[in-house]
């Protein structure tokens, strides 16, 4: 087994400056030992070398007093923390570039990007092809790291500042693109270009290849070196990141520790992730940390999930200028030393199963999927679309497999999904999935495209009078900004009437509206049923966070369910729940108070007690206790498990559950479709 694999990572990193390169190792260490973390990450090479490289082209940091590197990683081991060598080719000193111009990136008008002194390297020039596996056999051959990890790996069309360059130019990329797929590179222009989808194929082939080939290299040197980059291809610890930006247009991401440690680790079984908590708000103000309170989300996230621990600052500790969530972050690596145990192996109880899309343009819709089955306490996984096939027999033990948004999926992915219904399992497909795909309409959701989206405001959604939309009270439409004009077959279920655009002003001319001959929502049977959603409620509620059009998506998928959930719980829709079995047979019961979030501002949250949460197909419990206090957990039976009383008086609680042996196993059947 190798040495990541027991999954019990508590890592830091100190994402040294040049002007680090003297640091004082001997606190570093101190500091490590008081987050009892057991794995560093820090610089080694690339834009700088933080040793005493003896190879021309690898600029060695003028601040450097001593063999830095070799010193931090033998009083690492000294005290059991493992060491990840960090780099990052993405760039290179300024006077490598005056002598080997070719190796670096080109705009359009051939100009190269120099930002401040520090020059953008290519992909495809020979400095990150083959210069860089020199600089990591100069390391993996002198120094006893125990995992590599590549910054800003693959390509870089923007600096620091956030100036974008669009795609490289440069002799090496023009000419290997031509070799691939014999079009000239210099009539690219970006997204909405004819040669985009070849050029994205270009860039996703041309990254693969040079990982496998430092696969190689790395393995053919020391086979017990962890590999580590922001890449899943040829990788063992698949690196996330949970960061704020100043400037970002998009809401806030409160579960963003969740999500990126969700989609990987339901989607590989032989990769581990390793998800960072960037305590800098900004790449612009990388000396204030975010909220601690933002902080401790992350990280409780990161294990709750089934990752382990992740946390980075700029430059050391020692003069850091912002320690207002240190001793928070501590004690959450504290709590996970303690108890690391019970976590690094949680294996799935989902009732769901969210599909990650691929296509940039179904992202909202998939964003807003997944914030509303977390607000409804739904268990549910995340399996990337592209890892769709690979993970079909885990997915047959989900009730059901939502799809938002995707425009097409190839055969294989069809014929996954189609088994799955086979089996028993509900799909249900929300933002216009598929609308690419006649025959996968047809054969999964009995339904026909009729060629037309209607794009215009205010247009509505009929909603009463349904007995599937049992939350929606007495109002009567929703608003719908996009609907696709389906068909569907004549044994399907309709629901959702469009009510079609008419004129909204003046006020004296807002009349007019009926019933059109189309419905957005159409439910086939088809042993599994298939439930298509003509419209983007997904995209609606990530944009606008209407009530309406969550409850559009819960309502008819708990029907579809027959009400039958793993989990079912009073506490209010800010809180985030998990259950796992643990390898001891087991269960883990983990919560996250998420009351202390308003709007972007993250606070202390408020203590909520007497939740009531029932657990089905768990058996007869022995005993339960919290892993925060020790102290027994209030339960008593219900049927087919057990009903418990939890208080989650700060940000985060999991509760041991100790069942009596059992003769039978949980029965995780699937209930066909009734119409």
């Amino acid at each position: 087994m190798n040495w990541w694999s027991a999954n019990k990572l508590r890592l830091i990193q100190t994402n040294l400056r040049e002007i680090d390169a003297d640091l004082d190792v001997d606190r570093l260490i101190a500091e490590l030992k008081q987050y009892e973390a057991n794995v560093l990450m820090i610089n080694a090479g690339g834009i700088f070398a933080f040793y005493p490289s003896r190879l021309e082209y690898h600029y060695v940091t003028p601040y450097l007093k001593k063999d830095m590197l070799r010193e931090a990683i033998g009083k690492a081991h000294e005290h059991g923390i493992r060491v990840i060598a960090r780099f990052d080719f993405s760039k290179a000193h300024e006077s490598v570039f005056e002598r080997k111009p070719e190796w670096f990136y080109r705009t359009r008008e051939g100009k190269e990007v120099n930002y401040y002194g520090i020059v953008h390297t290519c992909l495809n020039g020979a400095y990150q092809q083959h210069y860089s596996l020199d600089i990591i056999e100069e390391v993996l051959t002198n120094y006893p790291v125990d995992g590599i990890f590549f910054n800003m790996f693959g390509y870089q069309h923007w600096d620091y500042s956030g100036n974008r360059y669009g795609p490289c130019y440069c002799a090496n990329c023009k000419r290997r693109f031509n070799e691939m797929f014999g079009r000239d590179l210099s009539l690219y222009e970006g997204p909405g270009h004819e040669l985009h989808e070849i050029y994205r194929e270009f860039q996703e082939t041309t990254v693969r290849d040079i990982l496998r080939r430092i696969r190689l290299k790395v393995k053919s040197l020391r086979p017990e070196i962890a590999i580590c980059t922001y890449f899943a291809d040829e990788i063992d610890i698949i690196r996330k990141e949970s960061n704020t930006a100043l400037r970002r247009s998009d809401p806030l991401r409160l579960y963003s520790a969740s999500e990126n440690v969700a989609s990987v680790e339901n989607s590989w079984d032989d990769k581990l992730v390793s998800n960072c908590c960037i305590n800098a708000i900004d790449l612009t103000y990388r000396f204030t940390g975010v909220s601690k309170h933002e902080a401790e989300i992350r990280l409780y996230q990161n294990i709750a999930n089934g990752s382990g621990l992740d946390f980075c600052i700029i430059g050391v500790f020692d003069g850091y200028p912002d320690g207002a969530n240190l001793e928070s972050v501590k004690a959450v690596y504290r709590h996970h030393a303690r108890n690391e145990a019970f976590y690094g192996d949680l294996r799935s109880l989902a009732d769901v199963a969210l599909i990650k899309p691929k296509e940039p343009s179904a992202r909202k819709e998939y964003e807003g999927l997944f914030r509303m089955l977390k607000e409804a306490h739904i268990l549910f996984d995340v399996v990337l679309e592209e890892r769709l096939t690979d993970r079909l027999e885990p997915l047959k033990q989900v009730k059901a497999v939502v799809v938002p948004g995707i425009p097409r999926l190839d055969e294989e992915q069809v014929n996954a999904l189609s088994e799955l219904q086979r089996q028993g399992v509900h799909l249900l497909a929300t933002g216009c999935a598929l609308l690419n795909d006649q025959t996968a309409l047809k054969s999964l959701f009995g339904a026909a495209y009729e060629g037309e989206i209607v794009d215009e405001p205010a247009a509505y959604i009929q909603v009463s009078e349904d007995p599937m939309l049992a939350s929606f009270g007495d109002r009567a439409w929703i608003i719908a900004e996009r609907f696709a004009c389906m068909s569907y077959e004549p044994e399907a279920e309709l629901h959702m009437p469009i009510v079609a655009p008419s004129t909204f002003g003046p006020p004296e001319r807002a009349y007019g509206h009926a019933l059109s001959e189309h419905y957005g929502l159409g439910i086939a049977g088809r042993g599994g049923c298939g439930a298509y959603y003509a419209w983007c409620p997904g995209e609606m509620y990530a944009l606008h966070g209407f009530e309406d059009h969550k409850q559009a998506v819960i309502d008819p998928l708990i029907r579809l369910l027959q009400g039958r959930l793993r989990l079912r719980t009073d506490a209010p829709s800010a809180t985030e729940w998990f259950l796992h079995v643990l390898p001891s047979g087991g269960y883990l019961l983990q919560a996250i108070n998420l009351t202390g979030v308003s709007g972007a501002t993250f606070g202390k949250p408020i203590p909520l007690h007497g939740l009531r949460v029932e657990l089905a197909g768990i058996g007869r419990l022995k005993r339960a206790y919290s892993l925060c206090t020790g102290k027994p957990a209030a339960w008593q039976e219900s049927e087919g498990g057990a009903a418990l009383t939890v208080d989650l008086p700060e940000v985060y609680e999991a509760i041991v559950l100790e069942p009596w042996p059992r003769t039978e196993a949980v029965n995780t059947n699937k209930e066909r479709c009734s119409l």
